[in-house]
């Protein structure tokens, strides 16, 4: 089970790195008020993209701090799909294209499937 987590964290790690490619076509920064611009937001994307990305080496390596860094990057899927759902209900257009509500979807599928896998593991 460790190495299907291994797979569900690697491919939301992906959807989640492709909706921040998406966010910057987007100006994200504007739609949550976030101060800098794109350099700001790249800077914030550094070492969450780091860290992020380090969770996925502790999955590999099936260390407890993988499992929490697995957790942590479903809860991100979740939110992300979660916010962006409801702004573009109070009327927001960005993320309003196909592929941008395909990627969202596929966000909230993966996590889903990873917060399942983690918690079965923390389990057992």
């Amino acid at each position: 089970m460790a190495e299907v987590l291994f797979w569900l964290y690697l491919t939301n790690a992906v959807l989640m790195i492709v909706h921040e490619m998406d966010s910057v076509y987007w100006k994200e920064w504007d739609l949550f008020g976030l101060p800098g611009g794109v350099a700001g937001f790249l800077r914030i994307h550094l070492p969450l993209l780091f860290l992020g990305l380090y969770g996925l080496v502790l999955v590999f390596q099936r260390t407890l701090a993988g499992l929490i860094f697995s957790l942590v990057i479903s809860l991100a899927g979740f939110f992300g799909f979660g916010i962006h759902t409801y702004f573009i209900r109070k009327g927001r257009t960005e993320f309003t294209t196909p592929i941008s509500q395909f990627v969202l979807l596929a966000m909230l599928i993966a996590s889903l499937a990873q917060a399942a896998v983690t918690i079965y593991l923390l389990r057992g």
